[in-house]
């Protein structure tokens, strides 16, 4: 109870710093997520049209040598490059979550059968409505998977993000560690659990009503 007490009064006394934290780390997650799903999935669709396996494998390994490289030395290459702060550390976890976007959008769209096409064809859809009326709505389990898993990946690397100075529940992490505060590790730590199992309940809810549409 004592420390139950202690944590109430933690969060009573610093609530503003500590919403001001959550709001960063919020910020520059979504911000990943977002721009990992623009520039994977549009990625992943093309290489399904693509003729040759060299460029495809190509991609493929860039991504892999990316997602090989430990968060904190993608974190660390980005300061000589860009410095420190928002930007390069959205890069970083950016450049690290390509991969299991990618694979998973082209794993499922690389499963509509080609008679399902070719029906599509027969029936005079064109290029555009093969896609978005066929292949997407097939694949579209696929894709939500490797939404969220990556999701749930960038909330928990951008943690790591306050070791270039973007900030985010990181900081107040490592704030705690210097002070040995363990109300300030336990509510950094928290609250990013909770912004990942929250948010990947919203994208299941959103998986089930469009699977339902």
């Amino acid at each position: 109870m004592e420390f139950l007490s202690k944590y109430l009064t933690y969060w009573s006394e610093d609530y503003s710093s500590i919403l001001d934290y959550m709001y960063e780390h919020i910020l520059i997650s979504f911000t990943v997520i977002i721009l990992a799903v623009a520039i994977s999935v549009p990625l992943a669709i093309y290489m399904t049209k693509m003729k040759s396996n060299k460029i495809k494998g190509l991609i493929f390994n860039i991504a892999n040598v990316f997602q090989t490289i430990p968060t904190i030395a993608m974190l660390a290459i980005m300061i000589p490059l860009m410095g420190i702060g928002f930007r390069p550390a959205v890069v970083a976890l950016l450049l690290y979550s390509l991969l299991p976007l990618l694979r998973n959008t082209y794993s499922g769209m690389e499963s509509v059968s080609s008679e399902i096409v070719e029906a599509a064809k027969g029936m005079g859809f064109s290029t555009f409505q093969r896609l978005f009326k066929v292949e997407l709505p097939v694949a579209f389990p696929y894709v939500m998977s490797g939404i969220r898993v990556t999701a749930v990946y960038i909330i928990s690397w951008t943690t790591l993000a306050a070791l270039i100075g973007a900030g985010g529940l990181g900081d107040l992490v490592l704030a705690g560690i210097g002070y040995n505060d363990q109300y300030m590790i336990f509510t950094g730590t928290i609250l990013a659990i909770v912004i990942a199992v929250s948010l990947d309940l919203v994208l299941g809810r959103i998986e089930k009503i469009v699977k339902r549409a």
